[in-house]
């Protein structure tokens, strides 16, 4: 029997940057309407994916050109809610599947962070995750009365202490504490109730949390740490990663070297599973495949502006001060934001135009290529993961609509549970056990 691999989704934001694209525009009209959101973790839940990831930034993009316009002009990244209030909506909309808001260690004090995400967890029985960021944007700090955001590594070292405080206000119940003895009368044994009195060169914080625990003892831990030092954070303390590397040998060398740091750092390299990013076009033939991939080539080759932007917004480059058709190498790129993702680009780039690598970057399916029907793509999958070693894949769909979502929950899961490559049905309740199934 083939070894099974996990499923999630990774919802950008609102995903109203796709209000444009065929089939959804929709979403430019109804992006403040939940439906079609719960509707999604529904649909997901029914085909047994692990988690949705719920993508987030807290800024209006100005990074091209020094202007807001073209994120504004074409919804890239904006409007956007808070992820807390569609976290809540979709575990309430569902019973099984892990929800995964997005939070970043600078917008949130430790307590506030460790008290929302309990709440979270007790209200969907313990299906809740945090995919923690340490942000990537100065125009961010400053919304947040930063005058800008510290070094990249710095931010890790921030990251960690930040763990130790949340860590530990969630810990700050053992469990049996809550008695609620009718009897004695006694809700809660104080004894098991503890005081952190955590106190680090960045943070500082009281507790105990006066939410009460996690069902799940601490939430699930989603990063997507890439830099070196990125890397040894995940490592340390990820439950899953986010995982944005190009071609096979590229992800097996990415998920080697992240085991090989979880347990150097005494963890179990079982227990942190790699999900890779990608976007499958899936049709009812090959040729119907191909003409997709078509059309989405075209679209991208209209975009490229619209593409560069929003790298730009996260590597914090402005390539509108670049010529579409020099060499790559030739430019100096450097960020103080995401790191892993500049590093990659490059290496996919090469000696390409900027506009050729950016097309070959942003405007292709992700980690590798998926195309056909969707026993082709089942297949393409099933080869990926035996030449990666696991652990799974993080669909980012830029088309978020109902067709799309029932390509992938009716079409393509069908034909991976026939193979045997991902779950019929939930084993377990809670978040972190079905991760951990396999």
């Amino acid at each position: 029997m083939p070894k099974p691999f996990h499923l999630g989704w990774f919802l950008q934001g609102s995903s109203v940057q796709a209000w444009a694209e065929p089939f959804t525009g929709a979403i430019g009209r109804d992006w403040m309407v939940p439906e079609l959101f719960c509707d999604l973790a529904r649909h997901l839940e029914r085909a047994c994916f692990d988690y949705v990831l719920i993508e987030d930034s807290s800024y209006v993009g100005e990074s091209y050109g020094g202007s807001r316009e073209i994120y504004l002009k074409h919804g890239l990244a904006v409007p956007r809610q808070d992820p807390a209030i569609t976290a809540t909506l979709m575990a309430a909309a569902t019973k099984r599947i892990g929800i995964v808001p997005t939070f970043a260690t600078f917008t949130h004090p430790p307590y506030l962070l460790a008290r929302m995400i309990a709440s979270l967890d007790q209200i969907s029985s313990g299906r809740i995750g945090w995919n923690m960021v340490t942000g990537s944007s100065d125009v961010a700090a400053r919304n947040y009365g930063l005058p800008q955001l510290p070094d990249h590594d710095v931010r890790y070292d921030m990251a960690d202490e930040y763990m130790q405080a949340v860590n530990g206000l969630w810990d700050s119940w053992e469990p049996g504490a809550i008695i609620a003895d009718e009897e004695s009368g006694v809700l809660v044994d104080h004894t098991k109730v503890h005081a952190v009195d955590f106190e680090g060169k960045w943070y500082r914080t009281h507790g105990p949390l006066n939410s009460g625990p996690c069902p799940q003892g601490r939430p699930v831990i989603a990063q997507a740490g890439g830099s070196p030092r990125g890397r040894q954070f995940a490592a340390a303390n990820a439950d899953t990663i986010v995982a944005s590397i190009k071609g096979t040998a590229a992800m097996k060398a990415y998920r080697d070297d992240v085991r090989a740091r979880a347990a150097a750092a005494g963890r179990n390299p079982d227990h942190v599973k790699l999900l890779f990013l990608v976007n499958p076009i899936i049709a009812g033939s090959r040729a119907e495949a191909e003409a997709k991939k078509q059309a989405r080539i075209a679209r991208a080759e209209a975009q490229v502006p619209q593409l560069l932007a929003f790298f730009g917004k996260i590597t914090n480059i402005d390539f509108a001060q670049y010529d579409l058709d020099a060499p790559v190498d030739t430019l100096d790129l450097r960020t103080n934001g995401h790191q892993q993702s500049l590093d990659d680009f490059k290496r996919v780039a090469g000696k390409k135009s900027l506009r050729e690598a950016m097309l070959s970057y942003r405007g292709t399916s992700g980690s590798v290529e998926l195309m056909g029907t969707p026993d082709d793509v089942a297949a393409q999958m099933a080869e990926a993961m035996e030449e990666v070693g696991g652990d799974g894949f993080l669909f980012s769909m830029g088309d978020v609509s109902r067709r799309t979502i029932a390509e992938v929950a009716d079409g393509l899961v069908p034909a991976l549970q026939c193979r045997g490559l991902t779950r019929r049905a939930y084993t377990y309740e809670q978040f972190r056990d079905n991760l951990r199934e396999f």
